[in-house]
C-alpha cells in the first residue's frame, strides 16, 4: 500500500562536488559512513592550478596511487527488497512508499527472492564464493531519507565473495594494443536503497521522495587493486556490461542505477599506505576517470608543497572539473552494527545440499542459476575473435558501444563483404561519425541493410574506395535512397570500359616523361604519382589495382 508522503526537512545544505588527473594503487576498509562531524576548508595548495606534467624532476620521488571502488547497482526487479512496492524510476514523488517503506510501527521485511538470484548470478559471473548462508544486519546512521535511521545490509557474512574481475586496457606507446588485468572483489551483498533528498535553494528547504528508499541494491566492494582513473572507468564499464548482460541490473547510470564510490591515496612505493579520501556518488563513467585522476593529482600536489591529505569524503564538481570536501571522517562514524532481529540467517543450496522433497519455489538453487548463466561479454569477444577474426581490440569496441555490436552483426548478416572490411567501416567510419555529431548507435540515420549494400558494391569492385566515401556521406543524409541509387545518380561506378582506361594510362604516360623517367630509374614510388593523374582523369572512377597493373604493362 501505498502512503503518500512530502516531508520537509528544514533548510538544505548542499554537497559540493569535483574533477582529476593520474597515477598509481592502495588498501582500504569496507563502506565508510555518511554523516557529518563538520566540513573541514579546503587547502589552499588544493585551490593552486595542477601540475599535469609527470616527468620527474631530479631528487623527486616517484608517487605510486592506489585506487578501490564501491558500487552500487540497483536490482532489476519489479518490487522492492523488502516489500511489494512497485520500482519505478520518475513516478511521481511518494507514490510508490509502503508502510515498511516508511518505518511505520509494526511492519515486518519479506526478502524478495528475485533480488537474492540477482545477487547470486552476480556473484558467480565475477567468480565469487556464493556463501550458503548470509546474515542480515542494521546499519545504523540518521538522514531525514532513512526513515528507519537504520539501514538494512550484509556486512558481517555477505552474499558472496572473493572473486575476480577481468578487464582490457590499451597500452602502448600509441595505445593500440589491448592488455588483460584483474581485479579482485572483496564482496557483493545485497542492502536497501535510501530515500532522495530533493533540495529547493529558492525557499531554503529540502524535501524528502521515499520512492527509492527499500529498492534494492547490490553492493560490489572491490579490492585497491587500480591504479589511475582510467582503469577504473574501464572496470566500471565491464561491471556494467555484465550487469546487462545478466538482466540483474540495467545499470542506466543517467538514472541512478549504478552509482561509484571511489577510494584513493598516494604514497612512495615501498613505503606505508597513505590515508586515503572517498569521493563519493559518482554516477558517470568519464567523471569518473576525471574525478579519480583529479584527486590523484591534488593529493601529490598537496605533499609535495608540504601539506597532508585529510580523511575525508569528497564530491565531484562536473563543471569545475575539480573534487570538493563534503565532510572530514576525523571522528569516526560508529554505525552500531547488530544482526537484524527481523530476518532469519538466508540459506541457500546446491544440487548436493538440496533438502529431498523440496519445493522449487520455497529454496534456490546456486548449481540451477549457474547453468542457465547467459554468455558473459568475455565470451562474446572470445567469439567474436575466432568467428570473423577481428583484432582483440576491436571486439571490446563493439562491446562497449551501447548498440554497436547488433548493429555489425546485422549487417554481416546481409553483406557478401568480408569480416574484416565490415569492422573496418563500423569502428572506424561509421562510429567516427556518430561520435562527431554526439549520437548514440539506435540514433544513426545509416541502417545496416543500407550499410551492407554499400560494402557490397565496394567488393564487387563496382566502386572504389573513395567512392564508398562519398556514397557514404549521401547515405548519412538519410534521405532513404540506397548505395546503388546514389552511385546511379552521382555516376560513381568504376569504369568497366578496359580500351578507355588504357588510353587515359597511354596519354598520361606519354605527358609526363620525367615521372616515367624516374620509374625507370629505379624509383618505385614514382608509379603512385601517374596512379593519382590516372585516376583524377577518370574522375576517381578506375580501380587503382587495375590502373597499376595497365601501366606497369605499357612501361614494361
Amino acid at each position: 500500500m501505498a502512503v503518500p508522503m512530502l516531508r520537509w526537512v528544514g533548510p538544505g545544505r548542499r554537497c559540493a562536488l569535483a574533477w582529476v588527473d593520474r597515477s598509481s594503487r592502495h588498501r582500504r576498509e569496507a563502506p565508510t559512513g555518511s554523516t557529518s562531524n563538520g566540513t573541514r576548508e579546503q587547502s589552499s595548495v588544493a585551490q593552486q592550478p595542477l601540475r599535469t606534467a609527470q616527468k620527474l624532476r631530479k631528487g623527486e620521488h616517484k608517487w605510486a596511487a592506489v585506487v578501490g571502488l564501491e558500487i552500487h547497482a540497483q536490482i532489476s526487479s519489479n518490487s522492492k527488497l523488502f516489500s511489494g512496492s512497485e520500482v519505478c524510476f520518475a513516478a511521481p514523488p511518494n507514490s510508490l512508499v509502503s508502510f515498511f517503506d516508511a518505518s511505520l510501527p509494526g511492519t515486518l521485511p519479506v526478502l524478495n527472492r528475485r533480488c537474492v538470484e540477482a545477487a547470486v548470478m552476480t556473484g558467480l559471473a565475477l567468480n565469487c564464493h556464493i556463501n550458503k548462508k548470509s546474515l542480515f544486519d542494521r546499519k545504523h546512521y540518521f538522514y531525514a531519507d532513512l526513515p528507519a535511521g537504520y539501514q538494512i545490509t550484509q556486512q558481517r557474512l555477505p552474499i558472496a565473495a572473493n572473486g575476480n574481475l577481468m578487464f582490457g586496457v590499451f597500452v602502448g606507446s600509441k595505445r593500440s594494443h589491448m592488455a588483460t588485468r584483474t581485479v579482485r572483489v572483496k564482496q557483493i551483498q545485497l542492502e536497501q536503497d535510501s530515500g532522495k533528498s530533493l533540495h529547493d535553494d529558492l525557499r531554503s528547504q529540502t524535501l524528502i521522495d521515499l520512492n527509492r528508499a527499500g529498492v534494492g541494491l547490490l553492493e560490489v566492494v572491490l579490492e585497491p587493486d587500480l591504479s589511475c582513473g582510467e582503469e577504473a572507468a574501464t572496470v566500471v564499464r565491464e561491471l556494467q556490461l555484465i550487469l546487462q548482460a545478466l538482466g540483474t541490473s540495467q545499470a542506466n547510470m543517467a538514472e541512478g542505477q549504478l552509482r561509484v564510490d571511489a577510494n584513493i591515496s598516494v604514497h612512495h612505493p615501498g613505503e606505508p599506505l597513505g590515508i586515503r579520501t572517498e569521493v563519493k556518488n559518482l554516477n558517470s563513467i568519464r567523471f569518473l576517470a576525471r574525478a579519480i585522476d583529479y584527486e590523484i593529482q591534488r593529493q601529490i600536489n598537496e605533499l609535495e608543497n608540504g601539506g597532508e591529505i585529510l580523511n575525508e569524503t569528497r564530491s565531484f564538481d562536473c563543471k569545475l572539473g575539480c573534487t570538493v570536501p563534503m565532510r572530514d571522517k576525523e571522528g569516526k562514524q560508529d554505525y552500531r552494527f547488530m544482526p537484524e532481529p527481523n530476518l532469519p540467517p538466508l540459506v541457500l543450496y546446491d544440487t548436493a545440499s538440496l533438502p529431498a522433497r523440496a519445493q522449487p519455489q520455497q529454496v534456490i538453487n546456486i548449481d540451477q542459476i549457474r547453468e542457465a548463466l547467459p554468455e558473459l561479454p568475455s565470451v562474446t569477444r572470445e567469439r567474436l575473435v575466432q568467428r570473423y577474426g577481428m583484432l582483440p581490440e576491436h571486439s571490446f569496441m563493439l562491446l562497449n558501444e551501447v548498440g554497436l555490436l547488433q548493429f555489425f552483426q546485422n549487417v554481416m548478416k546481409e553483406t557478401r563483404a568480408e569480416p574484416k572490411t565490415v569492422t573496418s567501416w563500423v569502428l572506424n567510419v561509421l562510429l567516427g561519425y556518430l561520435k562527431h555529431q554526439n549520437l548514440a548507435v539506435s540514433e544513426s540515420p545509416i541502417t545496416p541493410s543500407a550499410l551492407a549494400g554499400l560494402l557490397d558494391l565496394l567488393d564487387s569492385k563496382a566502386i572504389s574506395s573513395s567512392a564508398a566515401k562519398q556514397v557514404f556521406e549521401e547515405l548519412w543524409k538519410g534521405e532513404g535512397k540506397t548505395a546503388v541509387q546514389i552511385v546511379s545518380e552521382k555516376q560513381l561506378g568504376l569504369m568497366q570500359d578496359r580500351e578507355a582506361l588504357e588510353q587515359l594510362c597511354q596519354s598520361t604516360v606519354e605527358g609526363h616523361p620525367r615521372v616515367v623517367m624516374d620509374i625507370k630509374k629505379g624509383n618505385p614510388r614514382a608509379i603512385n604519382k601517374l596512379i593519382g593523374l590516372v585516376r583524377k582523369a577518370a574522375l576517381n572512377r578506375a580501380d587503382p589495382a587495375m590502373i597499376k597493373a595497365l601501366l606497369e604493362k605499357l612501361l614494361a
